[in-house]
């Protein structure tokens, strides 16, 4: 028997809480708890804002909507502060700018900024501080970047290349899909590393050897039927490094999440278009296409196919 993954918890901070008087104060607070030991700065009359925060995976996702604010990460607060981590930040109603150390950045809807909590930087948001920031553990970044340093404090261009891929992903990862994220989470947050490597440059590497695409494809149809397959488990098995898997992948204008779900629904398809595996229930149909869980395997399956499993397989009786 399968245990059903614990839902996680969707967290809410709000101003409407307290009385306008105290609005300020309650979100200081609220951004110490949800994030980290910050200063937050504000004249605009009425000021209100809300936080939702929820964990995927290795991740954490976290949506900030209110008034216009100036946030401040400083030496006092990163002494008090048991655990650091790196911000991806995505704002898409005004430009806005930021700076850590001695670099400085103005940021246009759409594009995206990381910083390292164990540095100070600051961030202006003239009159709205609407942004998707994601929580990121230092080793999971830097095994991503390993030159995540050059990075922090610089403009992401999020209206161009790889990029814009990176910006559209992160505006879609937000807290309430964490709830019920529609792939694994070790696969979504996969997903983030690879397009962060690769909207930064990442550091240079050898190209693809011929011919791996290729091996990654027939070695996905292989194993595509192992729950919780990730890329790295794809990657050691074909003795290279998980970044080259999804730049050779990125390269054709792939990606490892959708190509691994795509074999997993055609597998599932095959299995209910023949008539020998009537036998097997809709729940055992998606288990040995990968995907243990009855009803994740028919929410995805729907969305993939226009209609549930039970339905292809009546139709093809009909």
């Amino acid at each position: 028997m399968h245990a059903v993954p614990a839902t996680p918890p969707l967290q809410r901070w709000s101003t409407d809480a307290v009385a306008p008087a105290q609005r300020l104060d309650y979100w200081i607070g609220a951004v110490c708890e949800g994030f980290l030991e910050m200063d937050v700065r504000s004249t605009q009359p009425g000021f209100s804002a809300e936080l939702l925060s929820a964990p995927l995976g290795p991740i954490r996702l976290n949506a900030v909507r209110g008034s216009g604010q100036d946030v401040y990460r400083t030496g006092r607060g990163i002494a008090h502060s048991a655990q650091n981590f790196y911000y991806l930040l995505c704002k898409t109603d005004e430009a806005w700018t930021a700076a850590q150390g001695d670099r400085r950045a103005r940021l246009l809807p759409g594009d995206l900024l990381l910083v390292d909590s164990r540095r100070p930087y600051e961030f202006h948001f003239p009159t709205a501080c609407t942004t998707a920031s994601l929580e990121l553990p230092t080793d999971w970044v830097e095994r991503w970047l390993p030159d995540a340093a050059a990075h922090t404090g610089r403009r992401i261009d999020g209206q161009s290349g790889f990029g814009a891929a990176l910006s559209a992903f992160v505006r879609e990862l937000q807290p309430q899909m964490a709830v019920a994220p529609p792939l694994p989470a070790a696969l979504l947050s996969d997903q983030l590393g690879a397009l962060l490597a690769l909207g930064l440059g990442g550091t240079p590497e050898a190209p693809a050897a011929p011919g791996l695409r290729e091996r990654i494809e027939a070695a996905l149809r292989e194993r595509h039927a192992e729950p919780g397959l990730t890329a790295a488990a794809v990657a050691r098995g074909l003795g290279i490094g998980e970044r080259s898997l999804h730049r050779a992948l990125a390269a054709a204008g792939l990606a490892f999440a959708p190509l691994l779900m795509r074999c997993r629904m055609d597998s599932a398809r095959r299995l209910l278009a023949d008539p020998r595996f009537d036998r097997l229930s809709v729940g055992e149909i998606g288990r040995r296409a990968g995907l243990p869980d009855a009803s994740h395997f028919v929410r995805v399956f729907r969305r993939h196919s226009g209609q549930t499993p039970g339905a292809l397989r009546r139709q093809r009786g009909a």
